[in-house]
């Protein structure tokens, strides 16, 4: 067989995969759109404030940033459609659960471990770039197939969004519940079925020890900010906590160095490609995670009550969002038709700078509707290109053997900061509350402003750091270059 047939070949039995794999992360999509219009729904079922919902995406950021490395890791070591059908499994258990419970503590528990599917897209661009090995042009595949899974996720949250919306203003919320968790059920067996799991797997020893120290550093870390927003900003047990969250990552690292073959290799930090974009990751998670529910209750919020909001139902507020979500799908199918003009580290900084526009353009721009939508498109071209880029990015410029944990660390700082944000904004929702709104559940206005201005802030700061990229990075000419040097980094200090 010719090379040029082999090529045809192998390109069509990738983009075969891609296509079901477009259908996980059309599933995802639906899990990160559907509820979002119905937050203000399931607080008032559980019988919680407002703010409060940011206990429920909080709790679901920190189970995520503590799987993800572990099962990028795995799929590295022993396949990524393996890791891809065990992430599905807890997503669909924890998903069965929501619609049969009114315990907030159980709910919180269930919320939590649906956040299994974080780890979908990791794992499936992994995947991707395992089976496109020799082909010519593997950076520029591997892209493309970025933005269609991205394309897809999309597709799949406007859809959550508007469906959610409408089933929420028109069905008892119970039954709202339990289709996203049927449809997760489905993509169990399409990947069961239709993908084919990647070639050779490295292998290796799992370093449980680097799993212990890193899950108790952000539990630590995270547990802090959580009880800032329940003992107050005074609270010395609380800052405490924090400290030691952050102090606990110096032996964590300090292990990891030490090992042949590490859970997360730190020294892939230090590289002048991977370490901004690992930057850019935390600082985008402030705004592509933290601000969601922050977002859908500010448009909740009913004006002629609190004097500040949009008092959207919940078909108007998934509207938003599906407006929001289709300049994600024109921003992630445009990286790579931009990123082969303007080269990828220009494409990102200018992402990020859309981003932040987005979110200052709210500072006086946020009393009607028409505002709020405009926003949130700039918001969403940057949002959606930043998503696709940054793991594509991370696996062009990572060690042949950490393809995996590369595209799961942009996952996991990724979440770390939308952890962060989520605690941080939910603190200062419940700070500086006047009138009706102190005594009633929405947010207070000051705490939205802190929203907006740190969502822009550090979208502007992440595009800073870009700048500090080599300009040929995460292109097939850079890994041409540094890929001999890159592989061969030595196991120890």
């Amino acid at each position: 067989m010719s090379d040029s047939i082999r090529t045809r070949v192998t390109l069509g039995t990738l983009a075969g995969v891609v296509g079901f794999l477009a259908f996980v992360e059309f599933t995802s999509g639906i899990l990160q759109g559907y509820y979002t219009p119905m937050l203000t729904d399931i607080a008032r079922h559980l019988g919680i404030h407002d703010a409060d919902v940011n206990w429920l995406e909080g709790s679901q950021l920190m189970l995520s940033a503590l799987v993800v490395p572990a099962f990028a890791k795995l799929g590295d070591m022993v396949g990524h459609k393996r890791m891809l059908l065990v992430s599905t499994a807890l997503t669909a258990a924890a998903s069965l659960v929501l619609p049969f419970t009114d315990s907030f503590a159980v709910f919180l528990i269930a919320w939590a471990l649906q956040g299994f599917y974080v780890v979908w897209l990791p794992l499936e661009i992994a995947l991707i770039w395992s089976r496109s090995r020799g082909m010519p042009g593997r950076s520029v595949i591997t892209a493309r197939a970025a933005g269609l899974l991205v394309a897809a996720l999309e597709a799949g949250a406007i859809t959550g969004a508007l469906a959610g919306g409408a089933l929420i203003d028109a069905l008892p919320l119970q039954v709202v519940l339990l289709i996203p968790a049927l449809a997760v059920v489905a993509c169990f067996f399409v990947i069961w079925l239709g993908v084919d799991e990647s070639p050779d797997p490295v292998g290796g020893h799992f370093d449980t020890v680097g799993l212990v120290l890193i899950s108790l550093a952000l539990i630590a870390f995270t547990g802090g900010l959580s009880f800032l927003r329940l003992n107050g900003v005074a609270d010395p047990l609380s800052w405490g906590l924090v400290a030691l969250g952050l102090v606990l990552v110096v032996p964590f690292a300090r292990w990891e160095l030490r090992q042949s073959d590490p859970l997360i290799d730190v020294r892939m930090f230090r590289s002048p490609a991977l370490g901004p974009v690992f930057l850019t990751a935390g600082l985008f998670g402030v705004s592509v995670l933290g601000a969601q529910a922050p977002l859908s209750t500010f448009a909740r919020t009913d004006p002629a009550v609190y004097g500040y909001g949009l008092g959207t139902a919940g078909f108007a507020t998934s509207l938003i969002i599906g407006v929001y979500l289709v300049a994600m799908i024109a921003g992630a199918l445009l990286f790579p038709l931009v990123a082969r003009l303007a080269t990828p580290r220009r494409t990102l900084m200018g992402a990020s700078t859309l981003v932040g526009i987005g979110f200052l353009l709210f500072l006086p721009f946020h009393d009607t509707y028409a505002q709020v939508i405009t926003n949130m498109v700039v918001v969403g071209l940057g949002s959606g290109a930043l998503v696709a880029a940054l793991p594509a990015a991370a696996a062009s410029a990572a060690p042949a053997t950490q393809t995996g944990v590369a595209t799961g660390l942009t996952n996991s700082v990724k979440t770390v900061g939308g952890a962060i944000a989520s605690c941080v904004f939910g603190i200062a929702l419940l700070q500086g509350a006047t009138g009706a709104a102190a005594e009633g559940t929405a947010g207070s206005f000051a705490g939205y402003v802190t929203v907006w201005v740190v969502c822009g802030a550090t979208a502007l700061v992440a595009a800073v750091a870009l700048a500090f990229v080599p300009r040929q990075a995460f292109t097939d000419r850079a890994m041409a270059v540094t890929a001999p040097a890159t592989e061969s980094m030595p196991a120890s200090d």
